[in-house]
């Protein structure tokens, strides 16, 4: 029931996606379906879109197990108009690529409130926590105003948690459940844990215990039934320290044994797991790592 992958090159067309994900073993993946670093993409022709569907059935990965992520310019909580609407027109685009790829799914960073507030102003805490509820009512009225433009698709808006760098929300278990609470068609929302992203946001995964309270607190905060994905990264830095730096498995802060409970937990059944690390090289040998760690 676990479906272990990795985010794969689209390089040369999407439909190439599918054949680099078959040639690392991957039973699920992740893509961007555009240059995740250019606003504008031109429109899928329905010649790549067949061929995307044919190395789909090639690959025997279904829809449900692929993860496509969004650019990384946009911010649905940006502070400025104009730069605002142009980020929720990029992710309304996304979200129809997807759909007409077939694919049930965008995972997405919630966003950023880019405000500059002086650690030393004895009123930063104060401040901090302004700015960040406003940024969170507006990146979940960002995605309310997506799921109305799209209201004929079933693809899901799929919140991926961060490490809380910079003015990067969602790094709070709290965050994630403020912005469900305010979307309005919550059968098109969900959630996709990082694993790097959550340690270094300050929830520990390194031991039985550390790990069974972590995943408490998300179902009580966020609810399990919003879990939809998750990035399987170890982690360059420190426990809380908000910082995103990926590693490959076992070779960080995190170790082995949160990718063992990660493989045998049910909630994690049935949904992508998706390889995020550092030396793609070695993606192959992660995924039969990851299934070897699964307890008869």
């Amino acid at each position: 029931m676990k479906f272990v992958g990795a985010h794969v090159s689209a390089s040369g067309g999407v439909d190439n996606a599918p054949l680099n994900a078959m040639a690392i073993g991957a039973k699920a993946f992740a893509l961007f379906t555009k240059n995740q670093r250019q606003w504008v993409a031109k429109p899928l022709e329905t010649k790549t879109i067949d061929a995307f569907h044919k190395n789909l059935e090639l690959s025997k990965i279904l829809p449900k197990h692929i993860l496509p992520h969004d650019s990384y310019l946009i911010n649905l909580g940006h502070p400025e108009v104009e730069k605002l609407e142009k980020s929720r027109d990029a992710f309304i685009d996304e979200l129809e690529r997807c759909r007409l790829l077939g694919l049930d799914k965008l995972n997405f960073h919630p966003g950023s409130h880019l405000v500059k507030i002086p650690k030393k102003d004895p009123q930063y805490d104060d401040k901090l926590m302004e700015a960040e509820l406003h940024c969170l009512d507006v990146i979940a009225e960002s995605m309310n105003r997506a799921i109305e433009a799209t209201k004929d698709s079933n693809v899901k808006l799929v919140i991926e948690n961060t490490a809380g760098q910079g003015s990067n929300l969602g790094y709070k278990f709290e965050h994630l459940g403020h912005i469900i609470d305010k979307i309005e068609d919550k059968s098109r929302v969900g959630v996709c844990l990082d694993t790097c992203h959550t340690f270094t946001a300050g929830y520990d995964l390194r031991t039985r215990e550390a790990y069974d309270e972590t995943m408490s607190a998300f179902d009580r905060i966020v609810g399990s039934q919003y879990l939809m994905g998750m990035h399987l990264n170890d982690s360059k830095p420190k426990l809380g320290s908000r910082v995103d730096r990926h590693h490959s498995l076992g070779q960080g802060e995190i170790g082995w044994d949160a990718f063992r409970f990660i493989m045998n937990d049910s909630r994690m059944d049935d949904i992508p797991l998706v390889l995020e690390t550092i030396d793609e090289s070695i993606w192959a040998e992660e995924i039969k790592a990851l299934y070897a760690l699964i307890e008869k």
